[in-house]
């Protein structure tokens, strides 16, 4: 058995990856250097209607897919 994140726009199932890469400067209070830190956010765009998702929200919505399919295949055995 298979299961697939789906945009839910539109219900496609292919997405393209996108990177945006940043860098996030901020002082030091014992120091009038400047740190950072360097960002690289990962986004998924759907290719037919072109939504985009965050990873966290495909991760949250495969977590949903996993824990139904769970409890269908439990409810199934008993």
């Amino acid at each position: 058995m298979q299961d697939y994140f789906l945009c839910d726009s539109c219900q496609n199932k292919d997405f393209r990856q996108i990177y945006n890469f940043s860098i996030r400067f901020h002082g030091v209070n014992f120091s009038e250097d400047l740190i950072y830190d360097k960002l690289t956010d990962e986004i998924f765009q759907c290719t037919e209607c072109d939504k985009t998702f965050t990873r966290d929200e495909v991760e949250q919505v495969l977590d949903e897919i996993k824990k139904n399919v769970k409890e269908k295949r439990l409810a199934s055995e008993s």
